[in-house]
């Protein structure tokens, strides 16, 4: 009888603490490269599900190649990258998308994104200049 609490018991908490664990710390948050094409198609279709609620988060930063941090205490001096790389990561907090342009095909790569980006961003909120100026003018 007491066997059988226990094991009741650890399979409550197992399920409350799958509960509380976040959807990024599950299954479908693996981050998936995509070529650039590919990228921005399911970029668009993350900007098109997310245009009622939600939000689409968008990184961009250097990438070297790398895919393993470099150890504190060896210094790397040997390591030169070939080429400059962008890393560009897209999530709407369920699904995470990612892709890498060379410096070879950076200009195409950002004539296609800024358009999708000028296309999908239309429900932005205006800021108000006139309200701005207002408090502006009152303060001094």
């Amino acid at each position: 009888m007491v066997v059988g609490y226990a094991k009741e018991e650890k399979v409550r908490r197992i399920q409350k603490i799958k509960s509380l664990m976040r959807p990024e710390w599950g299954q479908w948050s693996r981050v998936v490269l995509l070529e650039s094409e590919q990228f921005l198609a399911e970029l668009t279709r993350l900007f098109q599900e997310c245009r009622l609620s939600g939000s689409v988060f968008l990184t961009l930063k250097k990438y070297d190649g790398r895919t393993k941090p470099i150890p504190r205490k060896v210094s790397v001096e040997g390591f030169e990258p070939s080429d400059n790389k962008c890393l560009l990561r897209a999530t709407d907090g369920k699904k995470k998308i990612s892709t890498v342009v060379s410096s070879k095909e950076v200009n195409k790569f950002q004539m296609a994104y800024s358009n999708l980006l000028r296309a999908n961003m239309g429900g932005l909120k205006k800021r108000d200049k006139n309200s701005k100026s207002k408090k502006s003018k009152a303060a001094q």
